[in-house]
């Protein structure tokens, strides 16, 4: 049985692949946020740029990932542009995988 966890919600979300780019939505940054209170999930993410044409399916597929968590009461995606991404927030391992390292 898993106990829910911010850090399980992390992990869960680590299954969501930007397609553009082939890097999971953590590694690349995108999540600036996530609590939870008794089953609910808020998720604060942005994306690379403000004009990124899969932004829907990226958060969407952001929702349905955490939903699939045991003890999840509802979900919720905040999209924000507020403070805008940027390379910085790339995890070593992604910047890896990029060859940017």
């Amino acid at each position: 049985m898993n106990i829910l966890s911010e850090q399980l919600i992390l992990t869960a979300l680590k299954h969501v692949i930007d397609p553009e780019i082939g890097i999971n939505i953590v590694d690349l940054g995108l999540i600036y946020d996530v609590k939870l209170d008794a089953g609910n999930v808020y998720i604060k993410m942005t994306m690379t740029t403000p004009g990124c044409p899969l932004h829907e399916s990226i958060a969407k597929g952001a929702e349905e990932a955490v939903r699939q968590l045991q003890g999840i009461e509802s979900v919720k995606v905040d999209l924000v542009w507020d403070p805008p991404w940027t390379p910085d927030r790339i995890s070593n391992w992604a910047k890896k995988q990029l060859g940017w390292r």
